[in-house]
């Protein structure tokens, strides 16, 4: 049987194969549903792996926002969510951002984190922080290699910022 992938907020650029899922009816949209708006036009347990790129940052709610994820997800489905991180330009560029996100903000959801109760539990499969290609992309690297993640967040991410977040985590039913 072949594995069920479900692209929210895919635009114009959905993932092969996918069920792409958009608010605005783009080339290669399969379903045309604002993601702000629960519940999802989507049945419960459908996808063995879900992906949001660049979705979550726009949504006012993003605690329904897993509540769907989680209810459209089949036990053990992946979930792959990348934002930019709240030290990027561009996460503060976009006048449509609602929240600004840092390296950890999916842990109240995880491993009995307090937001787990509304939402559906998930486990952490990996994390990481995504620095642009730039030579100067070398420094904040340096900084969490020595120092760790949380150093380089806390004193240094608006000196030396990342691009992204990209996050993926298992579905708990």
């Amino acid at each position: 049987m072949a594995e069920t992938i479900i692209d929210l907020g895919c635009g114009p650029r959905k993932t092969p194969g996918a069920i792409g899922v958009d608010g605005y009816p783009y080339a290669g949209v399969d379903l045309v549903a604002d993601l702000g708006r629960t519940p999802w036009p989507l049945a419960d347990g459908i996808s063995d792996h879900i992906m949001c790129r660049h979705v979550i940052e726009h949504v006012a709610d993003p605690v329904s926002f897993l509540r769907e994820i989680h209810r459209i997800a089949k036990p053990g489905a992946l979930v792959e969510i990348t934002t930019p991180h709240f030290s990027a330009r561009r996460s503060w560029s976009d006048p449509t951002h609602k929240r600004h996100l840092s390296s950890r903000w999916y842990e109240p959801f995880c491993d009995g984190g307090y937001l787990a109760v509304r939402t559906g539990a998930f486990d952490v499969v990996s994390s990481a922080v995504i620095f642009g290609g730039s030579l100067r992309s070398f420094i904040p690297r340096a900084i969490v290699k020595l120092f760790g993640q949380d150093v380089w967040e806390k004193h240094y991410a608006f000196m030396y910022p990342a691009r992204d977040v990209h996050t993926t985590l298992r579905v708990v039913k």
